[in-house]
């Protein structure tokens, strides 16, 4: 396969017009070439938190719907993704960890996001099975294919479970906390270095207390952000982008199942979702994930940032394969790397998708 006079984006080296060839699943070449080009060649796009899409959802999901979802994906030019839980049993949970054993095509495993939260910044996660960490056997649930945990560090049990997922190699991520910010700076001493859905379900920043909102800010966190322009507006998006800059940002859907779908009455975890509009909130009003495509946000973070092209694959993709320890094989246009790429036009919308050196989409 070859694209040709193409402006070639990586996150290392940056941005230069060339050639790009792939033999079996590799890029074999990167060729410069001195050109015009109309299209932008990227890495392919990673959403590390999402807990459904058309109708598929993580807690129910088996094989052939997981088949189905990344294959979904690769229309929005995702090529790496994790499946994300909610609150749910431990039964429940360690059933969707069954399910999950032989995860398909483009998905490297499952975000577990709860049980262990505080019940004050729940959000759209049902109370009712929200519990601390010293209420089960973490085994049971931090093992393969877990790999990011997101947790509140103020919950009883905290420790025990940063100790569990260092042992098992999963990453644990700071979320629907009420945590203060020695609280925040604690566990960012500890070794934590991610926030979840950053700044939502999160203490706010006051003058006086700088919460957990501030800590995200403040301290070295690396923080997800669903740049849908309803969880976060446009200035704010901006803001969070100048003061972290491009090597702290993952974008990511945090999708529910009306995700790719009409608007209309939906569940997650249990909960009855309200969709008018794009807009998913539960009875009360409470924003209960979103219906993000990944492509949009990519395009959204771009207009509200006027970022860089060598920006926004950090926060589109290499910044998230890094999280996985992934970075030496995949999320680079560079010979001896997996061919896992998207080609864009200058208005970043999406042409094709090339996922393990095969056309997967193509517009």
């Amino acid at each position: 396969m070859v694209f040709n006079e193409v402006l070639i984006v990586d996150p290392v080296i940056g941005c230069a017009p060339g050639r790009v060839e792939t033999h079996n699943h590799l890029i074999s070449a990167v060729i410069p070439q001195e050109c015009k080009p109309e299209y932008l060649l990227m890495p392919g796009f990673v959403d590390l938190h999402t807990h459904a899409q058309k109708g598929i959802d993580t807690m129910f999901a088996g094989q052939e719907e997981y088949t189905r979802w990344a294959q979904n994906n690769f229309e929005q030019g995702v090529t790496t993704f994790l499946p994300t839980t909610v609150s749910a049993s431990i039964k429940n949970l360690k059933n969707v960890l069954r399910k999950a054993d032989r995860l398909p095509l483009s998905i490297d495993g499952i975000h577990l996001e709860g049980p262990f939260i505080n019940p004050a910044k729940k959000g759209a996660q049902n109370a009712e099975f929200i519990i601390s960490a010293k209420d089960c056997d973490l085994s049971e649930i931090i093992k393969e294919p877990v790999r990011i945990v997101t947790a509140a560090p103020e919950v009883e049990g905290f420790d025990t479970l940063h100790e569990e997922c260092q042992k098992k190699d999963a990453v644990l991520s700071i979320g629907h906390t009420a945590a203060t910010y020695e609280t925040m700076k604690r566990a960012y001493e500890m070794g934590v270095r991610r926030i979840t859905h950053f700044p939502n379900a999160l203490s706010p920043l006051l003058h006086r207390e700088i919460g957990a909102t501030g800590a995200g800010l403040y301290l070295d966190f690396d923080l997800e952000m669903i740049v849908d322009g309803i969880h976060s507006s446009p200035e704010f998006v901006d803001l969070v982008y100048r003061v972290k800059g491009s090597d702290r940002i993952l974008l990511i859907t945090d999708s529910m199942a009306a995700a790719g779908l009409e608007d209309g009455e939906y569940t997650l975890g249990g909960l009855a979702v309200f969709v008018k509009g794009g807009k998913a909130v539960l009875k009360d009003g409470t924003l209960a994930g979103s219906t993000l495509l990944f492509i949009e946000g990519v395009r959204n973070f771009y207009r509200f940032t006027r970022c860089s092209y060598g920006d926004l694959v950090k926060v589109s993709s290499w910044n998230a394969l890094k999280q996985l320890k992934l970075e030496a094989t995949v999320g680079r246009i560079h010979p001896g790397y997996l061919a896992n790429f998207v080609l864009l036009d200058k208005s970043l919308n999406l042409k094709k998708t090339v996922f393990q050196g095969e056309l997967v989409f193509s517009a």
